[in-house]
């Protein structure tokens, strides 16, 4: 009689889920209900902080694809947000498209010029590239301060929401944001979930390996570029379809991007958590000690400096390491089977 055949041996299991991010979604949805119910039992100034908000996170987003998962440390994002909510101003006002509908086409407006503008900045290495594109940044900024149909140096303001009653304004203006808000967190969580995003982080952890393994550095740097100047573009229409007032200096300052670049950095650079939780910290700490003025400011550059020395992680990371936490696992990984 024959000795039984040996059982097969078991197949790893790929896992792309954690209970960390399984809890994350139930509580997300929470959230989500609640945003959703703000209007009928919030005031109109909580609506617009929330927008405020929500803003900086998807800009602090951007930028953190920018720079944590591509590598490109850009201190000009202030450009699309300044295009953003001019091409709002001029698509609503002077060709008379629907203010809410003119906040996403103005993301396709600062694509078009992202695009050009890729070609000049990408010659550049490094610090190279982040001071060409503050540059780039500052010559949108004179173009535009310098033309009379943008109003010159003292701006111009949205007079196409003026026949809306304000209950209908910041009803939608509020309704975009939440929009733009899970759409920017959803579309990044699905890019850098797929092959593409593997592929990004790949050139993030090394360039001539990824080109060995077959990865188009290039493109997949301009894709990322392009999305950025996209979710910037639309982000700075909508603060401005918030704010009804723009002004070059307002639009194109620097100020947009050293926010962004704080949130990020003590947040947690290179995670989609670490931007929430910069974004819930700068909102707290705005709100404490924005009455101080510049010590305001100092006291931001004071932490920012201290985050990067003592924990490059960021609040996120210490959380992460600490307790083994992945809200938002983008990584496969494989366990043995049991």
């Amino acid at each position: 009689m024959s000795a039984p055949a040996s059982a097969a041996p078991l197949a790893p299991v790929v896992e792309r889920t954690t209970p960390a991010s399984r809890a994350g979604a139930v509580a997300g949805v929470v959230l989500l209900a609640a945003l959703i119910a703000l209007p009928w039992v919030g005031t109109s100034g909580t609506m617009r902080m929330v927008v405020e908000l929500i803003a900086l996170l998807v800009l602090a987003q951007m930028w953190n694809l920018l720079a944590g998962y591509a590598g490109l440390v850009s201190i000009g994002q202030q450009a699309y947000v300044g295009l953003g909510g001019y091409a709002l101003i001029v698509l609503a006002d002077d060709l008379g498209v629907n203010p809410f509908l003119a906040v996403p086409l103005a993301g396709v407006v600062a694509v078009a010029v992202a695009l050009p503008t890729a070609v000049l900045v990408f010659r550049f290495r490094g610090g190279y590239f982040a001071v060409g594109t503050w540059a780039v940044a500052e010559v949108y900024r004179l173009l535009v301060a310098n033309t009379d149909a943008l109003g010159r140096g003292t701006g111009r303001t949205l007079k196409a929401v003026f026949p809306l009653a304000r209950e209908t304004r910041e009803l939608g203006t509020y309704a975009i944001a939440l929009g733009i808000g899970l759409a920017a967190l959803a579309a990044m969580y699905v890019y850098l979930r797929s092959r593409q995003g593997l592929g990004l982080m790949a050139i993030r952890d090394s360039e001539p390996a990824s080109e060995s393994l077959g990865i188009d550095v290039f493109r997949t740097k301009l894709t990322v570029y392009l999305i950025a100047a996209f979710g910037t573009g639309v982000t700075g229409a909508l603060i401005y379809l918030n704010l009804l007032r723009i002004s070059p200096d307002a639009a194109f300052s620097i100020s947009w991007t050293a926010y962004t670049i704080f949130i990020v950095v003590i947040g947690g650079l290179g995670t989609l958590e670490g931007p929430i939780v910069g974004t819930l910290l700068f909102f707290f700490l705005r709100e404490i000690l924005s009455e101080y003025g510049a010590w305001y400011m100092i006291l931001l550059g004071v932490l920012a400096i201290v985050a990067m020395l003592r924990f490059p992680q960021g609040l996120w990371g210490l959380v992460a390491e600490r307790w083994g936490l992945d809200m938002f696992p983008v990584r496969r990984r494989v366990r043995a089977p049991r």
